[in-house]
């Protein structure tokens, strides 16, 4: 399966159509590469650090937005999984939707919060992702953050997924972060792990960029640089990874016993 990641500077203003005008133009692009899904950043809709208007902007998971996002889906015939803030009866998330040409939807909601700025906006999600099948791949959707914790990527791995798609917007001094633990959660989990970030400023952050797709030896397939704005394509050759798989058997010799 051919995937595709988009890396984006944050908005000067927050502006879910202009979002999704940009949404359309790179899913375009993607799809005339033989993209089978497209992942983009964290809060991708609104922008991430836009404070108390995040209240303001969050929709449902089957609101406006929701429902054109189904539609460039259905244009460009592929999947896509951005995040957004999730409107719900009892406050919001700071989510993630995916939409794909058949009219499928799932949304997962951000379990870890970074900070106290995203604890003080956005509840937490309670449930693990749902594993969504795109191309063939079984695919976990996680946000930022929540990819820093082993225990998520262990057990999205041991439920079977074989790309785990992480929006998110990791700003500095954290740059670390995508260079060395990235492809260390492909390497120790022998999955693909596709990191969507934010580059340039918003407000009083700067983002470090460095986008990647990571393959289960650890290799990136595909990476940005720290500043500009791209658009990622690699070909995830699962069986072709066979070899890797078997000679880091780390959940075969997991003391279980000991780690339940």
């Amino acid at each position: 399966m051919k995937l595709a990641v988009l890396q984006t500077a944050g908005p000067a203003d927050p502006d879910p159509k202009a979002a999704l005008d940009l949404l359309e133009a790179r899913a375009a692009e993607a799809a005339g590469q033989g993209a089978r899904l497209l992942v983009a950043p964290e809060l991708f809709l609104t922008g991430y650090n836009i404070g108390e208007r995040a209240w303001d902007l969050a929709e449902p998971a089957d609101g406006p937005s929701a429902g054109r996002a189904a539609a460039i889906a259905a244009a460009h015939g592929l999947a896509l999984l951005y995040g957004f803030p999730e409107r719900t009866p009892e406050g919001i998330y700071n989510a993630a939707l995916f939409v794909d040409s058949d009219g499928r939807r799932a949304c997962y909601r951000k379990a870890h919060l970074f900070g106290a700025e995203e604890k003080r906006l956005f509840r937490p999600g309670d449930a693990r992702p749902t594993l969504l099948e795109v191309g063939g791949l079984k695919v976990a959707p996680l946000i930022c953050y929540d990819v820093e914790f082993p225990e998520a990527v262990r057990w999205a791995a041991e439920a079977g997924a074989q790309l785990v798609a992480v929006p998110t917007a990791l700003m500095e001094p954290m740059a670390f972060v995508a260079e060395t633990l990235v492809p260390a959660r492909a390497y120790e989990n022998g999955v693909f792990v596709a990191y969507a970030n934010r580059a340039g400023r918003e407000g009083d952050l700067t983002y470090v960029g460095r986008s990647s797709i990571a393959a289960p030896d650890g290799a990136l397939l595909a990476a940005a640089g720290a500043e500009e704005e791209a658009l990622l394509v690699a070909e995830l050759d699962w069986a072709g990874h066979a070899a890797t798989r078997a000679a880091n058997p780390y959940h075969a010799d997991r003391r279980r016993d000991l780690y339940p």
